[in-house]
């Protein structure tokens, strides 16, 4: 009786700078050898995101030869990162991935990034499908140059979680310091470090003399502690934050409890007064 083959996992591989990214491509390179490869990306750059969803006009999604060399499935996405998880978790895949990988993106995604990124956006919609997810972010964020240090922590984590897996509803934000491979420190499991955008609005007008907006703005980090993201990456470390979906606040629930429990007493009281004095 011969053996049967052994069956490859399948990868799932999106991204939010879009299909013609170098970051995306560095990535389907980083995670080939781990197993089926097939990518669903957006068709133009989709940066900061966040997750929206296309509901007010059609889809289309075609495929593209990209990848033959590598022997991987691709096709483009006219909708944003989520539309593209969605599609291919739901339509298109014949089986649930066992990974989903978002990035390689061009620039990182620390601290507070993580609700504007498109990148995390599409790895917490395949979270929330309970697909175990990376979003994977370099210092780089040039169109072209050397991901070697990116593609060697995609694939070594990546490899990591097809081994070990993730507790559910919860997602990884890998963020990588632009170094040579040789000098990185090493990976940090992390917390999110506080931080915050700065931002203004420039006023300009346009050659007819309409007045326009262009946003700009700095990065603020408001928090130095040694167990941050921010603190790993200026200090030549690969972060990683385990990112939860659940957004309850568990820290302060007891108390806003017993201060509800109050407030609906005295609304209660205050209503009777209210009513029964009103004559």
């Amino acid at each position: 009786m011969g053996r049967g083959r052994v069956q490859r996992p399948l990868i799932l591989v999106t991204n939010d700078d879009g299909i013609q990214a170098q970051g995306l491509h560095e990535l389907v390179r980083a995670v080939a050898p781990l197993g089926r490869v097939v990518v669903v990306a957006p068709d133009k750059p989709q940066s900061n995101m966040g997750h929206a969803l296309t509901l007010d006009q059609p889809i289309r999604v075609e495929p593209v030869s990209w990848f033959h060399d590598l022997d991987v499935e691709a096709y483009q996405c006219s909708g944003t990162p989520v539309d593209s998880v969605k599609f291919a978790v739901n339509h298109l895949l014949d089986e649930r991935p066992a990974l989903c990988v978002s990035g390689i993106n061009h620039g990182l995604n620390h601290s507070i990034n993580v609700v504007y990124s498109g990148t995390l956006s599409a790895a917490m919609e395949a979270a929330l499908e309970a697909i175990p997810a990376i979003g994977f972010s370099y210092d780089h964020p040039e169109s072209m140059g050397d991901f070697t240090t990116a593609r060697y922590f995609a694939r070594l984590i990546s490899s990591w979680i097809l081994r070990e897996g993730l507790p559910e509803n919860i997602f990884l934000n890998v963020n990588i310091p632009r170094l040579p491979l040789d000098q990185i420190r090493g990976v940090r499991i992390c917390r999110q470090g506080r931080g915050k955008w700065e931002e203004k609005f420039e006023e300009r007008r346009d050659p007819r003399g309409r007045v326009y907006y262009w946003l700009s703005g700095r990065f603020l980090h408001l928090d130095a502690s040694e167990d941050t993201d921010l603190w790993a990456l200026t200090h030549g470390y690969v972060s990683i934050v385990p990112v939860t979906l659940d957004f309850t606040a568990g820290q302060v629930l007891g108390e806003l409890r017993r201060r509800w429990t109050h407030f609906t007493a005295e609304v209660s009281r205050h209503s009777g007064e209210h009513v029964y004095g009103s004559g």
